[in-house]
């Protein structure tokens, strides 16, 4: 496990961001944990956040021109993001879009840097897919390609068939998803963590439920 992953559940679990207990999937679940990025509401917060994302950023080795954030969780991640890189000596550009086109002043549904080039995603998770299928057909609408999509946490959770969300967003697009953590890493932080090892059991048996195969 690289270290940083380690270090952002850990950050999730002290932020009530990463809960323990049981809570139902939209996919009428059980689950014993959940993972909400909305609930880092904070200055210190966000900005510790967007510091994770750029680690995972340069771990993934990906070439890439613009970072993009999808309308609306994703604008505060692409932003904090964007900072974090340019702490880390990388000036990126980046942009997000709005829900409805604005038809005054410069117009549009872009706002930021324009849509050019290799552009990377970020996103809070990737459940049904809807976000990043829409920001694809507007990175293409624009001419750019995608680059690939950064999310904080792969569920590793199959959907209706054997792959799970992130894997089938793969497979459509043909492009890399990478996460900051996934539930294996999960796993394997509960388990270095005393306090932490009374939601191991749960969390590894709904993993050989509901899990992907490891790849």
């Amino acid at each position: 496990m690289f270290d940083f992953r380690h270090q952002f559940l850990r950050f999730a679990i002290e932020q009530n961001v990463l809960r323990f207990g049981e809570f139902q999937t939209k996919a009428g679940r059980i689950s014993p944990y959940f993972f909400n990025a909305g609930l880092f509401a904070d200055g210190t917060a966000l900005k510790k956040l967007g510091e994770f994302y750029a680690k995972a950023i340069a771990a993934a080795e990906i070439e890439y021109d613009v970072l993009f954030g999808p309308a609306y969780k994703g604008i505060p991640l692409v932003a904090s993001t964007a900072i974090a890189l340019a702490g880390m000596e990388r000036n990126v550009p980046y942009s997000f879009n709005r829900k409805e086109a604005k038809d005054h002043g410069e117009g549009g549904n872009i706002v930021g840097a324009p849509l050019r080039g290799r552009i990377l995603i970020i996103d809070d998770v990737i459940s049904a897919g809807t976000s990043v299928r829409e920001s694809i057909e507007l990175i293409r609408s624009h001419g750019a390609s995608p680059a690939g999509v950064i999310i904080a946490i792969d569920r590793m959770e199959r959907g209706r068939e054997n792959l799970s969300a992130v894997q089938e967003t793969m497979a459509l697009y043909n492009i890399p998803v990478f996460a900051i953590a996934t539930l294996d890493d999960l796993l394997a932080y509960l388990q270095t963590d005393a306090k932490m090892e009374q939601y191991t059991l749960a969390i590894a048996q709904y993993r050989a439920t509901y899990g992907i195969l490891s790849l």
